[in-house]
């Protein structure tokens, strides 16, 4: 008798759970009230920028505020956290990017697993890298910068947003293929390390070429290759780090759209259907051209397998660079 009074209290609770469940996850009217986009990551960044461009875009389109909140600091797993915590109820997601699967490997103590407690709903799209100097450095090409790292060990420092995120890897990728020795001089966010950069107090970094192009144009920073497979359509008279004497590199940041675990389907392939059909739009895609960026459009099960791939992919590279979290 008192097994079966325990058992049918916990069926009450069982069952209780479920109706509470689908009492905030209504997918047929979502949404009827406001969206957060957690960003992990400082404002003016990449992630920041686009993360409010897609806001108001799904604002829109939806009727409902998005409304982004940026939440830095442990090289993103302060605000990814928050959404890992929040309700599955397609209210509370997360702007992620490549930070996020170089992390799984990284920091593989942190609260939460990528693919365990969050669900992929869209990329948005990715950019390559620059890699630029201060004015004082000495070098005027890669080869001269790799030639000066040489003869220097340990001497030059680059700024990154902090560990894990696609600016640390792309450093660490740097050194590792160029067989170089330079500091790693990690930032609470980008804004930070780009204006230690441009005011001297660190010699280099890797950043979009979508924020950085500018001040090079404007001369604040001396850029000397981008991080891509090809030339950069935004500046094609820089050779690619590969092209430049550093064989097999390839970098870029993506960026994406992720809920927490458990959010009902039918509000994930919502959210995926209105991402895809804002960065197929022409104009979206004429306009981040001209920035450098690239719209990136996945179904679902394409953008789990690619997250998937993504973690994979940069597992060994992170092993063999020796990237750790400072």
């Amino acid at each position: 008798m008192k097994f079966a009074r325990s058992a049918s209290r916990l069926l009450a609770t069982a069952a209780a759970a479920l109706a509470g469940a689908a009492a905030f996850a209504q997918p047929a009217d979502y949404p009827n009230k406001a969206v957060r986009i957690v960003v992990p990551f400082a404002a003016g960044g990449p992630a920041d920028n686009y993360a409010r461009f897609m806001a108001q875009r799904l604002s829109a389109e939806l009727k409902q505020p998005f409304v982004v909140d940026d939440k830095p600091g442990g090289g993103s797993i302060i605000g990814t956290d928050i959404v890992a915590k929040s309700a599955p109820d397609g209210y509370t997601l997360l702007m992620m990017s490549n930070t996020h699967t170089v992390n799984e490997t990284l920091i593989p103590g942190k609260p939460f697993r990528l693919m365990d407690d969050f669900v992929g709903i869209a990329p948005v799209n990715y950019s390559d890298l620059m890699l630029v100097v201060h004015p004082s450095v000495p070098a005027r090409t890669l080869p001269e910068l790799v030639a000066l790292a040489k003869a220097q060990p340990g001497k030059l420092n680059y700024a990154s947003s902090g560990p894990g995120t696609p600016y640390h890897m792309a450093g660490e990728l740097f050194k590792h293929l160029a067989g170089i020795n330079v500091t790693h001089v990690p930032y609470k966010g980008s804004s930070g390390a780009r204006t230690d950069v441009v005011g001297g107090q660190v010699q280099m970094m890797f950043d979009a070429v979508t924020t950085m192009s500018q001040m090079a144009k404007e001369g604040k920073v001396r850029a000397l290759a981008t991080s891509g497979a090809t030339r950069n359509p935004v500046t094609p008279e820089l050779p690619t780090v590969a092209e430049a004497g550093v064989p097999r590199y390839e970098a870029t940041i993506w960026l994406g759209l992720m809920a927490p675990r458990g959010t009902p389907p039918e509000i994930i392939n919502k959210l995926n259907a209105e991402v895809r059909k804002i960065v197929d739009q022409p104009d979206v895609k004429a306009a981040w051209a001209r920035q450098g960026a690239v719209p990136m459009s996945m179904t679902v099960a394409e953008y789990d397998r690619y997250l998937r791939a993504d973690i994979a992919k940069w597992a060994p590279l992170v092993k063999a660079s020796g990237a750790k979290v400072d």
